[in-house]
């Protein structure tokens, strides 16, 4: 029986998504300009004497990196929400994101400073990696907790609407950057600007969550279990494998998909960086706009379903499009992007309530924790690893056999998605 809510309180509900949503399209947007303008920087901050994939591997290393800050992130800003409440976690976070932004923008260059450049990059970036550890476990809380009873795939699909639209912001900047500048003056000195950009967006979002109405009860702050890593391994290490099982899969596409993608274009393909640039835009907006009819669809027919139905069809059709479908049309960016929107809808399926599916397995006390812990494990694993050993297996001449590590994942996801129960133990009684 859907639950009847006051004008009052649905409209409180609602400008709770909106507030927690935003931040987190800042968020991501500042942690995807490393991703969208890598390929400009990397020649200034790493050095001369390496050729380009080198420097691409230390690059893409050091975003794989920051991966492996977000189960510190995770646990530490998990802590924190399950303890002093979601609101407080998420200011931080952001905080922690508009300062690592700025100080970015303000790298010094190999020629400044020698190797010394190259570690400030990593130790920047992995300041990130800890802000944005901590961002998905508490919004995906505080989104599946405020969501409307009966719709909660809907609202929380927003997650990932925010999320995607983060990174299609930082897409449609580089479009817009090289409409003013050539790929020389970005180089050049140009990337920073981005990253100035991002700091002042952090600062607007952290005004706006300042506003937002807390849901952790205060009685679930009054236990010693509140927020512990004892209380998550003692009483839910089976939700923390699960869900570290479908994430590892969910993750690993997720990146392929929206960010490896850009490179296998440009430097397998042969496309110039304009071109992937516009393709990667107007398919990430295709992808965006579809989360909330995905998530209206898995309120529908069910998580469990909607969770099987992104891992057999992907499991089924990466390889083919990937491997066959983009190098038969790469002369043609039209149907190159039409193949992209194509696997980011089977991608769908998870991105729309992933956050949604974790939160309903962990109780109130743990749920931040147990949700973005579990998550930034798989994904340090298998998610921010994948640009670079996908650039790996291509210095190796085996580029193809990538997609088949891929689909292995998602076999794994498929029988991890078999577990769900078909009915949320927690969540969907509360508030």
């Amino acid at each position: 029986m859907q639950q009847i809510y006051t004008p009052e309180e649905k409209r409180k509900r609602i400008f709770g998504i909106v507030g927690a949503a935003s931040g987190n399209l800042v968020e991501w947007f500042d942690f995807y300009i490393y991703a969208v303008f890598a390929i400009y920087f990397q020649h200034a901050l790493t050095a001369p004497d390496m050729d380009d994939t080198t420097q691409a591997i230390y690059v893409w290393g050091v975003f794989a990196a920051s991966f492996f800050m977000r189960p510190i992130g995770s646990w530490l800003f998990g802590r924190i929400a399950d303890k002093y409440g979601r609101k407080r976690s998420m200011v931080i976070s952001i905080t922690l994101m508009a300062l690592s932004s700025f100080l970015f923008a303000a790298l010094p260059t190999y020629a400044q400073v020698g190797m010394l450049a190259p570690f400030l990059l990593l130790f920047v970036r992995l300041l990130q990696g800890l802000s944005v550890g901590g961002e998905y476990g508490a919004v995906a809380t505080y989104m599946s907790e405020i969501g409307l009873k009966g719709q909660r795939g809907f609202f929380s699909s927003f997650q990932y609407v925010t999320l995607i639209g983060g990174q299609l912001l930082a897409s449609l900047l580089s479009v817009i950057i090289l409409f003013f500048m050539s790929e020389q003056q970005l180089m050049d000195g140009g990337w920073r600007i981005p990253f100035v950009i991002g700091g002042v967006t952090a600062i607007i979002s952290l005004l706006t969550r300042r506003k937002l109405e807390e849901t952790l009860v205060q009685d679930e702050t009054k236990s010693e279990d509140s927020g512990t890593m004892r209380a998550l391994f003692r009483d839910h290490w089976k939700s923390f494998l699960l869900v570290v099982g479908y994430t590892a899969a969910g993750s690993l596409t997720f990146y392929i998909i929206t960010v490896y993608s850009k490179t296998y274009f440009t430097k397998t393909l042969g496309m110039d960086g304009q071109t992937t640039g516009i393709m990667m835009t107007c398919a990430l907006f295709v992808y965006m706009i579809a989360q909330p009819f995905f998530g209206y669809f898995a309120d529908r027919v069910g998580r469990r379903t909607a969770m099987m139905l992104f891992a057999g069809l992907m499991a089924i059709f990466i390889y083919p499009v990937m491997v066959i479908g983009m190098s038969s049309f790469a002369h043609s960016p039209v149907i190159i992007t039409l193949l992209l929107i194509f696997l980011m809808l089977i991608l769908s399926f998870y991105t729309s309530i992933s956050g949604l599916v974790k939160a309903e397995m962990f109780p109130p006390h743990v749920r931040a924790l147990g949700v973005g812990f579990s998550y930034a494990v798989g994904n340090a694993l298998f998610g921010g690893s994948a640009p670079a050993v996908a650039l790996k297996f291509k210095e190796m001449g085996i580029e193809n056999d990538f997609f088949i590590y891929v689909i292995v994942m998602l076999i794994i996801c498929f029988l991890c998605s078999l577990s769900l129960p078909k009915k949320p133990k927690f969540l969907e009684h509360e508030h």
